[in-house]
């Protein structure tokens, strides 16, 4: 624990190094290819910081926050676009807005409308989640086929939620929820579009979407045009999360979660294309339960076979207990000393 915890500080301080570099330099280069290029050496950088960690909490979080969403925005912003935009008024806030999964609000939120007891009641399943994993051989198959997707969102959920509110004091502004109740989508546009993992939806648009959108408006029509768009972004999703597996694992890429994300792709553009031509008459009720049971029978079937076979949920649980251990074991030397 003491090596990861030594390695953190230099990856996140190299991290925090290229990041004011960016700020003070390629902010002041004339936007396009040549700030891109003076931003490209920062972004080979992030692609390589995951590997310095050996605990899968370290290496899936800062390749989540680094070598994706923060290359990202720096590649955008090497145009003038994305979250980055307008430019931060200080250094510590362009540092917290590259590095930190975050986005300065822009429209009302509504999320404040929900229940007050909503919030409680995703922590307290989220307990539950974290408790339940020793009584996983015994639950039928039919629950088990929805853990794996309910964790994910529970403990996504909760722990940026938690993140966004110390985030809003310290930065004195409101912030973009990561999720808008995901359960509750109609549809696979509505659910990829509209309420999960908002931060990442926002920069896909500008940095995949839009761009071959554009390009493909001028060999073909509109409605193939959106469909290229579409699948594209599916397909970089796919292989960017194969690259966050392949930080954790350090294994051989199996291109399950490409084709995930590429069925997600072809039928999310279907659905598209046939709500322009006719109207849902189905009740929303159901069209829930159609969405949520179709993400998560291919989920299982292509999303969560390589959590399940690398063990990732009880490493993290052993990770979780060493560093307790190893907080218990510094305070108590500190005490008695």
């Amino acid at each position: 624990m003491e090596e990861e915890l030594k390695s953190f500080v230099k990856v996140w301080g190299s991290a925090i190094i290229s990041v004011s570099y960016c700020y003070y330099i390629p902010s002041k280069i004339k936007r396009g290819v040549h700030r891109l290029l003076s931003v490209l050496p920062v972004c080979v950088l992030f692609l390589v910081l995951p590997l310095f960690f050996v605990f899968t909490i370290f290496s899936s979080t800062t390749a989540f926050c680094l070598s994706i969403l923060a290359n990202f925005k720096l590649i955008l912003f090497a145009f003038d676009k994305g979250p980055l935009l307008p430019l931060p008024t200080n250094l510590f806030r362009f540092i917290c807005f590259t590095c930190l999964p975050i986005k300065l609000q822009t429209k009302p939120n509504s999320q404040n409308h929900l229940p007050k007891w909503v919030f409680p009641s995703k922590v307290a399943i989220f307990v539950l989640l974290l408790n339940i994993r020793s009584y996983k051989i015994l639950l039928p198959p039919i629950l088990l086929l929805g853990l794996y997707p309910l964790h994910l969102y529970i403990v996504l959920d909760v722990l940026l939620t938690i993140v966004n509110a110390l985030l809003t004091i310290i930065l004195g502004c409101d912030l973009e929820p990561h999720f808008n109740e995901p359960y509750l989508a109609t549809s696979l546009q509505d659910f990829w579009g509209h309420r999960w993992n908002l931060m990442v939806s926002a920069i896909y648009r500008p940095g995949v979407y839009s761009p071959v959108r554009s390009v493909c408006q001028h060999q073909m029509r509109s409605d193939w045009a959106r469909f290229m768009g579409c699948m594209t972004t599916f397909f970089v999703s796919g292989l960017i999360h194969e690259l966050v597996y392949f930080y954790i694992n350090r294994e051989k890429p199996t291109l399950e979660v490409t084709w995930f994300f590429v069925l997600h792709g072809v039928c999310t553009a279907m659905e598209i294309a046939v709500k322009r031509k006719m109207q849902w008459s189905l009740s929303p009720m159901l069209l829930r339960l159609i969405t949520v049971g179709f993400l998560v029978v291919t989920g299982d079937l292509l999303f969560f076979g390589q959590i399940e076979r690398s063990n990732m949920l009880e490493r993290r649980a052993n990770e979780a207990s060493l560093f307790i251990d190893f907080v218990k074991r510094k305070v108590f030397n500190y005490t008695v000393s």
